[in-house]
């Protein structure tokens, strides 16, 4: 809302996520629409995210998983960081994916619901993978798959869950860059080249390699690549959001 209000002057601009697009149906009362009214730079990066269960869950891979679900689906819960997050975005096509009706439980925060995950409160949670993949490696938590198309370097182990039957639910949480609509078309490229160089920046690529964050190819860290995204991303969740009748406002 500040951004696509601000000067249109090249001096602000807006880093945001996959919320951007999920944002018209949570929010119904919008005084903005984000599509119109802010100018796209490019995109930046993807982060996966994994499905993970508590320590003590009795499948140990997501293919037993699933038939325990079943099998069990009036007794499990799904946590989420609340309406309108990635864990709660991603719950959402996992859920309609698995044709699982099963209990879900919001909290303030990713940190909250990780907790009572590790403690066992809860039984399962899809979240970025940021913050599970050093717990799955410490065997804090279980780790059944991720929602990325290919597997992630750091956990080789965990499929994907179009490998584990599931091609609905894949989901990474993308970021982009965006400006005022009307900001001097000069300023605009400026700011992609300087992305552009940052993106490609060994130092960023190591640090985000450590949060298993991936930049997009060149092709798509341009205005054409975000909007294209944006547009598509912007539909999809749409009437996923609808149908779930769960707002944020």
């Amino acid at each position: 809302n500040n951004v696509a209000f601000a000067p249109k002057d090249g001096y602000t601009a807006l880093f945001m996520n996959i919320g951007i697009a999920t944002a018209p149906a949570l929010y119904r009362g919008l005084r903005y629409n984000a599509l119109n009214d802010l100018e796209p730079i490019g995109l930046v990066v993807d982060v996966p995210m994994s499905v993970i269960a508590k320590p003590t869950m009795a499948a140990d891979n997501f293919k037993d998983f699933l038939a325990y679900a079943k099998a069990n689906k009036n007794k499990l819960s799904y946590a989420h960081a609340g309406v309108g997050s990635a864990s709660h975005l991603c719950g959402l096509l996992l859920l309609s994916a698995m044709d699982a009706d099963i209990l879900t439980i919001p909290f303030k925060g990713t940190k909250p619901a990780l907790d009572s995950l590790m403690a066992g409160k809860v039984d399962f949670m899809c979240t970025q993978t940021t913050t599970t993949t050093d717990k799955v490696k410490e065997k804090a938590l279980k780790g059944y798959a991720v929602t990325s198309k290919t597997r992630m370097d750091d956990l080789p182990d965990l499929p994907t869950l179009e490998e584990s039957g599931l091609k609905s639910a894949t989901l990474a949480v993308w970021q982009g860059m965006w400006v005022p609509k009307g900001t001097p078309a000069a300023a605009a490229k400026r700011l992609n080249v300087a992305m552009q160089a940052a993106l490609a920046d060994a130092g960023v690529l190591a640090e985000f390699a450590k949060l298993s964050a991936k930049p997009y190819p060149v092709a798509q860290q341009t205005p054409a690549g975000l909007r294209a995204v944006h547009k598509a991303e912007t539909a999809r969740w749409a009437p996923i959001i609808k149908k779930a009748a769960v707002f944020a406002d």
